[in-house]
């Protein structure tokens, strides 16, 4: 089970962190990706990390605003996201998977469900 936090309301230009926990297996054996879904809109990839090394994948649009960690204490991969902009406004899911590519929706196994994102302009 996954389980997102930090969404919220913040006015454009200001900053989120989000967090995703794993309960009841162990993170460090996925790859963890971010995905947001804005209304009427198909659900998108944000980035992703993979415990095991710490490698981190972004979507070409997220690169530069948005970073993807891990914070080994409390086990979680966190999405900073910087530089907001109303665009940004979505639900937040995390969502996790066993292999190695990370852009795909329909590759993942275990979803979260899903923190609000609102950035007003």
């Amino acid at each position: 089970q996954l389980q997102a936090c930090g969404g919220g309301l913040v006015q454009a230009g200001g900053s989120l962190r989000l967090s995703c926990a794993a309960s009841g297996r162990t993170i460090s054996t996925f790859l963890v990706g971010w995905f947001r879904q804005a209304p009427g809109k198909e659900r998108d990839f944000v980035a992703a990390l993979r415990w095991n090394g710490g490698a981190t994948y972004y979507a070409d649009s997220m690169k530069g605003r948005f970073t993807i960690s891990r914070d080994t204490a409390k086990n979680t991969v966190d999405l900073q996201m910087d530089s907001l902009k109303a665009e940004d406004t979505a639900v937040y899911y995390c969502a996790a998977k066993y292999g190695s590519t990370a852009g795909k929706a329909s590759e993942y196994s275990y979803w979260g469900q899903g923190t609000q994102v609102t950035v007003s302009s």
